[in-house]
């Protein structure tokens, strides 16, 4: 009875509905309605979905049990992990992946116990330089209109807690790095989003200040001295919520045993430099999936940079298969990786995996999702949302992986606070991996010779990590 009612209330709105608006010309119309309800599936099974569905997360319906069969957590080559971090409620996965690849190094190569590395530190010069990046690009764009494309996406994002390798490599090589014990973390550095949302609004203010004064004809001596005062500012903000990094500091190595070897005093500079060496900006490449573009081309992000004298983000791209080779190497010699993914799909925090078997939501929605990696990427439907750090790998008998694990940034977990993916998993949501050159074959390293195709900095696949 209630079906039929409903059945006559459509029509009577047919009925009434302006002749223009009943035929079927891109707007929805009652006999639109009518039909896709008479064509809704209401078998017993999917009004028992619908019941289920009412009182639960999708997720949990979707869930697939097969997934869980039969799943190991052993991997035929492995890089010892130094001990889970965590990142709480800030953007800082970038930097806590590299310092964590940083550190591990740092560690082998000096027989170290035990070592951590201050991420506050870093991230405090980090907001400032970018400050700095948007205050300086804003004066350099002051001819162009508020509703050019580059003017519009700086006011729209002034300032991210998030970020990614190159701009890491750029900081540690300006500012060096100190142990966590001297600049230790603070509830704004874990958690980032107000003092970074206070930061960029004042930023805005500040660019249409420097606008007006470039429109009132004020000198570049005197626009640069208002932008320096600026700064100075943001240092303050800063400074009162992350703390004052040291010029210098004093540091007792120790052995295994805990014996003192040296007692010295360093800046974070000289400290990089006598622990970790690395020239991060020559050394490391970045290699790039993404099947929406060419392969074996080199590509440059433009404005996606940390600093404003620094390098912009640029990178390999490459079929996926070529970069789990260098992945593969690079773990059998022990060495981790800067890795990031888009780490929301399909991931089950609960055993600590990623596998697109977790869940089907197919079966659930009685609907197919049918677009592959390159139309996620041109439809936004999936980017590089996270970055860890790939320090394992289970190869087949026939030296195929079978699945990898990351060191995660999230603290205590399930598998000791790391991820494990599937190898199809790998292939559809891996984006990133920077590796060190020597595990790079030459014909892919001949690339970095080619002059990059430059991606506008609004890119669908690219925003910082998190």
């Amino acid at each position: 009875m209630k079906r039929t009612l409903i059945s006559l209330s459509l029509a009577a709105m047919a009925l009434s509905y302006p002749a223009a608006y009943a035929k079927e010309n891109g707007g929805i119309t009652p006999q639109m309605l009518e039909r896709m309800k008479a064509e809704m599936d209401l078998s017993p099974s999917r009004k028992a979905v619908r019941n289920a569905l009412s009182g639960n997360h999708i997720d949990k319906l979707a869930s697939n049990p097969d997934a869980k069969n039969s799943f190991d957590t052993h991997f035929s080559h492995r890089v010892k992990s130094e001990g889970i971090t965590d990142q709480h409620s800030s953007g800082r996965c970038w930097l806590f992946t590299g310092l964590n690849m940083l550190r591990s190094q740092i560690m082998a190569e000096k027989g170290m116990p035990e070592l951590k590395l201050s991420q506050n530190y870093n991230f405090f010069f980090d907001q400032l330089e970018k400050s700095n990046l948007f205050l300086q690009s804003i004066i350099d764009l002051a001819e162009r209109p508020m509703d050019d494309k580059t003017v519009d996406w700086l006011f729209r994002h002034p300032l991210s807690d998030g970020g990614q390798f190159t701009g890491l490599s750029d900081n540690l090589m300006k500012y060096g790095i100190v142990p966590a014990e001297i600049m230790g973390e603070t509830f704004s550095a874990n958690n980032t989003s107000r003092l970074s949302s206070l930061i960029a609004l004042k930023l805005r203010e500040y660019g249409l200040e420097l606008r007006k004064m470039h429109a009132e004809g004020k000198g570049e001596k005197e626009i640069s001295a208002r932008k320096q005062a600026m700064l100075g500012e943001v240092y303050g903000m800063l400074a009162i919520t992350l703390g004052t990094p040291p010029s210098e500091f004093t540091y007792t190595l120790r052995d295994k045993d805990g014996n003192a070897v040296s007692t010295k005093t360093y800046t974070p500079q000289q400290f990089y430099r006598e622990f970790a060496g690395n020239d991060l900006r020559n050394n490391y490449v970045m290699l790039m999936n993404d099947p929406s573009r060419e392969f074996y081309r080199l590509y440059e992000i433009d404005l996606d940079r940390h600093v404003y004298d620094g390098k912009n983000w640029t990178y390999i791209n490459l079929p996926v298969e070529e970069i789990k080779k260098v992945a593969i190497e690079s773990i059998k010699d022990s060495t981790m990786m800067y890795f990031s993914c888009d780490v929301g799909k399909f991931l089950d925090r609960d055993r600590g995996v990623l596998d697109p078997d977790n869940y089907d939501y197919a079966s659930l929605m009685g609907v197919d999702f049918g677009m592959d990696k390159a139309d996620r990427i041109r439809t936004y439907a999936s980017a590089s949302s996270h970055a860890m750090t790939l320090m394992a790998v289970d190869l087949d008998a026939e030296g195929r992986p079978v699945k990898w694990m990351v060191e995660n940034s999230w603290g205590p977990g399930a598998n000791d606070g790391h991820l494990i993916m599937t190898d199809r998993w790998f292939d559809e949501y891996m984006f990133r991996l920077v590796a060190d050159r020597k595990y790079v074959p030459a014909k892919i390293l001949d690339i970095l010779s080619q002059k990059p195709v430059r991606l506008p900095a609004w890119d669908p696949l690219f925003a910082p990590e998190k």
